[in-house]
């Protein structure tokens, strides 16, 4: 553990991660409430095309993929609502139109290759420098302070949309946050985990708290506990055994939504016979105090 702490460049990767795995979850809860699992694969594959671009203009990719992904957010709301286009196909053209961007930008760029787009693609600690951890904290930061701000109107929204339009909120602005927030988390994410593979990462730690938790809150609590634990046992264990960050943190994930779903299948059963047990107490006739057993 002390060698791991003596690399500058882990020290940052640890870091980020942490915040990582703070924040895709925390978002990942509303967007999974909201059966939007596939949001975060459609703005990664956008991202790729900011990034792209950021080589292509010299300017710093981060920057570019949180302007581009925030624009391709603003759009599929735009396409959902307006052009009345369904959810899974406004988030295939993201799909295909984001790759294809990346790709064909990464081409024209000066001094980028295929090796520079992998980096984005799966993730790469070794490449993530103190300008990127202080971008990953401001852009975790806003994202969790949208959270906070907005958690109550955000939860009415993901229960039902008719209610929370019923009850005056702001739906299309709310749905719209929604979108912005799971782009900002990509971005923050792609140097850790590679922007193909955050979106396991905002969907698999709260699919593993619904298996052990039954409250909104306590779901989004045990989701981010579970965030942070697989960013940086993942992290770690790529370090030691020298394999891709990415693609370790997703199967440690993985590896957590397997136990938890052994576990919250032993807890509902225990439930199931507490309840029953009470059913039965409840149901036996109670004797007259002053009558005479027969």
């Amino acid at each position: 553990m002390i060698e791991l702490l003596d690399a500058a460049f882990m020290r940052r990767a640890l870091l980020a991660a942490a915040l990582v795995g703070i924040t895709a979850p925390a978002i990942g809860t509303f967007i999974v409430q909201r059966r939007l699992a596939l949001l975060g694969d459609g703005m990664g594959h956008v991202a790729l095309t900011g990034v792209a671009l950021g080589f292509l203009t010299s300017t710093s990719p981060l920057f570019s993929a949180v302007v581009v992904t925030v624009l391709g957010a603003i759009a599929i709301e735009v396409m959902r609502v307006r052009a009345r286009t369904a959810g899974d196909v406004a988030l295939a053209l993201l799909f295909y139109g984001g790759i294809a961007g990346g790709v064909f930008l990464i081409g024209l760029a000066p001094g980028a290759n295929n090796a520079t787009l992998t980096a984005f693609l799966f993730g790469s600690v070794s490449s993530v420098t103190s300008q990127d951890v202080a971008t990953v904290a401001v852009l975790a930061a806003v994202v969790l302070g949208v959270v906070a701000f907005f958690g109550r109107q955000l939860f009415l929204l993901c229960q039902d949309e008719e209610v929370a339009r019923a009850s005056g909120l702001p739906v299309r602005f709310l749905s719209l946050l929604i979108g912005v927030m799971a782009a900002l988390t990509v971005v923050l994410a792609m140097r850790v985990v590679g922007v193909l593979l955050v979106s396991a990462l905002m969907v698999i730690p709260v699919a593993a708290a619904q298996q052990l938790s039954r409250s909104f809150r306590g779901t989004m609590s045990v989701a981010v506990l579970l965030g942070v634990v697989c960013a940086l046992a993942g992290l770690s264990t790529a370090y030691y055994v020298d394999v891709a960050p990415g693609a370790t943190i997703v199967l440690i994930a993985l590896a957590a939504f397997v136990g938890a779903v052994g576990v919250g299948g032993i807890l509902r059963r225990r439930r199931g016979r507490a309840r029953a047990g009470s059913d039965s107490v409840s149901t036996v006739p109670q004797n007259d105090p002053g009558s005479v057993p027969s």
